[in-house]
């Protein structure tokens, strides 16, 4: 279960009953984003990759020997473009469906698939959403060190001397 009364912050006291609900969706937006960002680096660090060509002139083989930062700068501008722009449209997706969540509407859901992991017991779906959202917050923390160990050397010492930071 999330730490109960976890706010050194005191943002749950700023703004109203919608201002928390949108933090909340920020946390669980942010969360997934992480996960994915995390599962992401070290599946690339890895080496694993797709077969065949990313553009006429970059492989995926050729992105999967390079750290993750040098991967996504040797993707070409229009892959970029087509990245942001999924992105933008999942965000526009989950962002206008039916009544909005800080009006009182369901949290944001995964746009892409749209699949249901959800079980039909109340008390096992709180358990699972504790869950996602402790996993999220462990996520956060892991892709920020990864950053911040790629981008200043020795600032992680548990990752000091591996090959992809």
């Amino acid at each position: 279960m999330p730490v109960k009364g976890f706010d050194p912050l005191g943002l749950a006291t700023l703004g109203s009953d919608s201002t928390l609900a949108w933090f909340r969706a920020a946390e669980l937006k942010h969360s997934r984003v992480a996960m994915l960002a995390t599962t992401g680096y070290l599946v690339q660090a890895a080496g694993v990759h797709f077969p065949g060509m990313l553009s006429s002139d970059v492989s995926f083989e050729s992105l999967s020997a390079m750290k993750p930062f040098d991967a996504w700068d040797a993707v070409p501008d229009l892959g970029k473009a087509q990245i942001y722009f999924t992105i933008f449209f999942a965000e526009l997706v989950t962002e206008t469906q039916g009544t909005h969540y800080t009006k009182g509407g369901d949290m944001p859901t995964i746009v892409f698939p749209p699949v249901n992991f959800a079980p039909s017991d109340p008390e096992k779906m709180k358990i699972q959403q504790s869950r996602e959202l402790n996993n999220g917050r462990l996520a956060m923390i892991a892709i920020m060190s990864f950053v911040a160990a790629a981008n200043v050397p020795g600032s992680v010492p548990l990752l000091i001397g591996n090959p992809m930071f």
